[in-house]
């Protein structure tokens, strides 16, 4: 049997130590794991009451077009309810959008390091991939725009930026959608937006009327704590959110996960204490960092990336031994260096502490 040739060169995603795995290996009874950006509160208490209630009739596919969903979030964002696109989380609006613009002759810009699944789907669809480096972090976007040619259908901009957490300003964003040729399209993944300081915001819907190219990408996953439900969804023009649709599956969500995000999302007493506390803690596991000379990128995320005068690898192993589970940037582009989620702000000041005695340890091995 025959696959596609770009198969001989990938590898399925590797996800990071899950926290069962790593008690057993280590003998540990807790675990902080500090490596997918996931929620350390939870998820709002109200998911669970819809949850009891709607685990039932398993039998009966779900609302395929999401409708008590998609009219929630049409009314809230402003937006036609069939400019929504959902997806089995943020990663299938993502491949969606690849299968639908992409193919064997076409190329795609992204930045590096950024969210893999960008190149990881291009790459399957046929396209070709120009990867353009970061500058301290932040996307370089006079570069993408040169490297744009008559083939290219996507520039992806991932902002906050995962790994590094770097903001695409409002000002810089729309600029850089004026110099963009109409005819290409550009993806802002918005994933980790909910976590930019107020005054930091980018109102990328404003951005929609003035530019039929913008697709935007949002998930359920991170602020909202419903990573293990798995929806997420696009906002586009009309005209590119019919061609998503067709290419999206028919039951693609869950009847569970689109009820769950429903409460999720008119629960903000609980989205505001998650941001508040993310801020707050991140501030000061920063000032931890600070105090240890270590440096970071600018990040207005939910995680900081720590760079390291040693392979992210070597940090990796102590603090997994210690009971903390963090993400090594050999596995996302950038070896010197790990990628932390920030937790509560008992954990993050343990973490320091470890981090310490970590350096102590290279120092005095030196």
């Amino acid at each position: 049997m025959k696959a596609k040739k770009v198969f001989q060169s990938m590898a399925p995603y590797k996800p990071g130590k899950q926290v069962d795995e790593v008690k057993r290996e280590f003998g540990l009874e807790r675990i902080v794991k500090l490596a997918s950006n996931e929620n350390p509160f939870g998820y709002s208490k109200k998911v669970d009451e819809i949850v009891r209630d709607t685990a039932n009739h398993f039998e009966i596919y779900p609302d395929g077009y999401a409708t008590e969903l998609r009219q929630l979030l049409s009314e809230s964002l402003k937006v036609d309810p069939d400019q929504l696109i959902f997806g089995c989380g943020a990663d299938e609006v993502i491949d969606i959008i690849c299968r639908t613009y992409l193919e064997e002759g076409t190329n795609t810009i992204v930045a590096t390091p950024t969210f893999p699944q960008y190149k990881h789907n291009a790459l399957i669809q046929g396209a070709t991939v120009k990867e353009i480096p970061l500058i301290d972090g932040y996307h370089d976007l006079d570069a993408m725009l040169k490297a744009i040619d008559s083939e290219t259908r996507i520039i992806w901009l991932c902002s906050p930026n995962n790994p590094t957490g770097s903001l695409i300003d409002q000002q810089t964003l729309e600029k850089f959608l004026q110099d963009c040729p109409k005819d290409v399209l550009v993806v802002v993944d918005e994933a980790y937006m909910d976590f930019v300081v107020e005054d930091k915001k980018v109102n990328s819907l404003d951005m929609l009327d003035n530019h039929a190219n913008l697709i935007i990408v949002r998930t359920f996953s991170k602020v909202y704590g419903l990573a293990g439900l798995r929806i997420g969804y696009g906002i586009a023009h009309l005209e590119v959110s019919e061609k998503l649709n067709i290419a999206r599956g028919p039951f693609n969500t869950t009847r569970l996960a689109q009820q769950a995000a429903i409460v999720a999302y008119q629960d903000q007493d609980f989205i505001q204490t998650t941001v508040n506390e993310t801020i707050k803690n991140r501030n000061a596991f920063q000032k931890a960092l600070d105090n240890m000379n270590l440096s970071y990128y600018d990040s207005e995320a939910n995680f900081v990336f720590v760079k390291l005068p040693v392979s992210g690898d070597s940090l990796f192993d102590y603090l997994i031994t210690q009971g903390f589970i963090v993400r090594s940037g050999e596995a996302l582009g950038h070896p010197n260096g790990v990628r932390i989620t920030i937790g509560n702000a008992d954990d993050m000041k343990l973490l320091a502490e470890k981090i310490a005695d970590f350096l102590d340890q290279q120092a005095g091995d030196q």
